[in-house]
């Protein structure tokens, strides 16, 4: 069945500099949420290796219309990203999954740009409408525990734990599916009460 919500759902995917609609679990995805009759958009990000901020930012904002109807489905390098994006902008909602805080001591990781000033928690939560979802597992091999729990106790967020979920490069993730479906219905559901 068809849901008729006025969120758009955006997926801003980790480095590595693949096709995303190819990538993990990201083309599985989109193609779920258009099935249920929902707007997805997952388009490969410049700079896709280094995933520097300074390209992704804007590009998040001119090219994937990022704005106040928006859930950023954000998955590592991409859970910063929305992280920093909506430290100065309105969205709807973040979706983390596999979020970090440092840049792990990898100079690769430096050079993106998100690691460089404090985090501005408060103005996260204040610019997201819908509390921050964020999933992560205990087993992930380049994001340490200690820092997702970090970005959940900051952020006060949704905090789905996994224990054997790696850094969530399969290419299926239901979990996910079903908490996205479950936001647009609540929206709808919002919506109704409203009159809107």
């Amino acid at each position: 069945m068809a849901v008729k919500s006025k969120l758009k759902f955006v997926i801003v995917p980790g480095n590595g500099g693949c096709d995303v609609t190819c990538a993990n679990w990201y083309g599985w995805l989109a193609g779920k949420l258009a099935d249920a009759g929902l707007v997805c958009v997952a388009k490969n990000m410049p700079d896709p290796v280094m995933a520097r901020e300074t390209y992704w930012l804007p590009f998040m904002e001119k090219e994937l219309d990022c704005d106040e109807n928006t859930v950023i489905i954000g998955h590592s390098s991409g859970a910063e990203a929305a992280m920093r994006f909506a430290e100065t902008r309105k969205v709807y909602s973040l979706v983390l999954v596999s979020a970090c805080v440092t840049d792990l001591g990898m100079e690769s990781e430096r050079v993106s740009g998100y690691y460089n000033r404090p985090w501005l928690w408060e103005d996260i939560k204040a610019n997201c409408k819908v509390k921050v979802a964020q999933f992560g597992s205990r087993d992930d091999p380049f994001i340490p525990w200690a820092e997702q729990e970090q970005v959940a106790n900051e952020l006060n967020s949704h905090f789905y734990q996994y224990g054997e979920r790696g850094h969530f490069m399969n290419s299926t993730f239901p979990e996910l599916l079903k908490y996205l479906t479950e936001m647009a219905y609540a929206d709808v559901k919002s919506g109704e009460k409203e009159g809107i």
